[in-house]
């Protein structure tokens, strides 16, 4: 589950707690030292959060970002595989697996005043982008439905 207070919301980019709507993404990291999370919230991934080496070598951190074509989908990328990462796909795969749904809602308690302004967004659907070389992980998944993650 996640805990509201170790979640460190940053706007940047020109997007703010109430908007734009679209475009929007997410970039989530952490600390493994500190539990703490970090969910910057801007028109796309914020790509200096991720550029550090650590990040680069453990490439653990999720992404998401609003398709507003009719039906409204959150999509959700994470790295399984290719590149530097630790770990095998199918190991990293699992811990993914295993956090994603506290990312999702992080995701819902980080942007909450923008799901207040447009409720639409917690009918909207969650697809889980796996992305791996190897073709049995690289995959994509229906999740349910923003609202499921509400905390």
């Amino acid at each position: 589950m996640l805990n509201p207070d170790r979640l460190n919301v940053t706007f940047f980019g020109g997007v703010n707690a109430e908007g734009p709507l679209s475009p929007r993404a997410y970039t989530l990291t952490h600390s493994d030292t500190t539990g703490e999370l970090f969910l910057s919230i801007g028109p796309s991934c914020n790509q200096p959060q991720i550029a550090g080496l650590y990040t680069r070598l453990m490439r653990d951190e999720v992404w998401a970002e609003w398709e507003m074509n009719e039906p409204i989908a959150l999509h959700v990328h994470c790295h399984v595989s290719g590149g530097l990462v630790v770990g095998t796909a199918r190991w990293r795969e699992s811990i993914f697996r295993q956090h994603l749904p506290m990312v999702i809602q992080a995701f819902w308690v980080g942007d909450q005043k923008l799901i207040g302004l447009h409720p639409q967004l917690s009918r909207a659907a969650v697809i889980i982008h796996f992305h791996a070389r190897q073709k049995t992980l690289n995959r994509s998944e229906a999740w349910g439905v923003f609202g499921d993650y509400k905390v």
